[in-house]
């Protein structure tokens, strides 16, 4: 089983002038990927446009973003991913989520109320439809198509797109649609069990998920986090436990990622507990993962 690791920015790296050297270090030190979320009403920008313009600086890096679809054209998120894919040379990843949820946000994505998971579902199916060169014709919630081709389309065959979420109907929609699975806020027993229920449901489908298409994002802290930094966090999980969800230091991480590769999890996105600090001292931050993580790689 192959264990890759990918590195996620805080905000002081994804600021202009330090994103280039954080992109330069991460190529340098070894990290397999470099992965940005879509937060559409937060602070950090649109991810496929920092990926585009780490897929001219980089070489080897692959480039993974967790995407929300809602609220895009589908035929231009198609074209504008699988151009991406051909611009790396087949280093993109993927992951389409909802979203964050809050009131505000689905209102400016027009998605005040509804099945939000639907609406994914069927803009994949459209292009999944488009990357192996279909022609679509098609009626779409107010969008008609007629005989529309894609080009380009990616250099991937097929560009794969993983989803994530824990909860049975999470898990069902990864087992009946996606690549790969990438999830949030499990400890690893909980995870374990999530990917025994995908490979179950798959195989019932007669489908596979692949073995090593299994991750997770796991938050971390060089010291001990504050109560403020961990708040977020907490809300997600009913007990409120974050023991076996949050690594503080490096053993605490080595640990915590080994953890889940007992349990069948190869993918791993590390990402700083306070991603949302300006603190400048990234670089830093980024060679103390390198030492503690990067040992794992395989």
């Amino acid at each position: 089983m192959k264990i890759r690791i990918a590195v996620t920015p805080s905000t002081s790296a994804l600021q202009e002038d330090a994103f280039p050297d954080y992109l330069d270090e991460c190529e340098r030190l070894g990290f397999d990927t470099v992965w940005l979320s879509d937060i559409p009403l937060g602070t950090l920008g649109d991810p496929l446009l920092s990926l585009t313009y780490a897929a001219a600086r980089t070489s080897r890096l692959k480039l993974g973003a967790n995407i929300v679809p809602l609220g895009r054209h589908p035929l231009w998120l198609a074209k504008q991913l699988a151009h991406l894919d051909r611009l790396s040379h087949g280093r993109l990843l993927i992951s389409f989520v909802p979203g964050l949820g809050q009131p505000a946000e689905r209102s400016a994505l027009g998605y005040p109320t509804g099945n939000r998971g639907k609406v994914i579902d069927e803009m994949i199916d459209l292009m999944r439809r488009w990357w192996a060169g279909e022609s679509v014709t098609t009626e779409w919630r107010g969008l008609s198509f007629q005989d529309v081709v894609l080009t380009p389309t990616p250099m991937q065959k097929p560009l794969e797109v993983w989803l994530g979420g824990i909860s049975a109907a999470a898990l069902e929609r990864v087992a009946v649609l996606a690549d790969g699975w990438l999830t949030s806020a499990a400890t690893p027993a909980e995870a374990g069990v999530a990917r025994e229920t995908i490979e179950r449901r798959a195989k019932e489908l007669g489908r596979q998920v692949d073995p090593e298409h299994f991750g997770i994002s796991v938050p971390f802290s060089i010291d001990e986090p504050t109560e403020n930094a961990l708040a977020p966090l907490r809300m997600r999980r009913k007990d409120r436990d974050l023991g076996d969800i949050v690594a503080v230091g490096a053993t605490a991480l080595q640990l915590l990622i080994s953890a889940h590769v007992d349990q069948g999890l190869s993918k791993f996105v590390v990402r700083p507990l306070a991603g949302l600090s300006l603190n400048p001292a990234w670089r830093d931050e980024l060679r103390w993962l390198a030492d503690s993580v990067l040992p794992l790689q395989t």
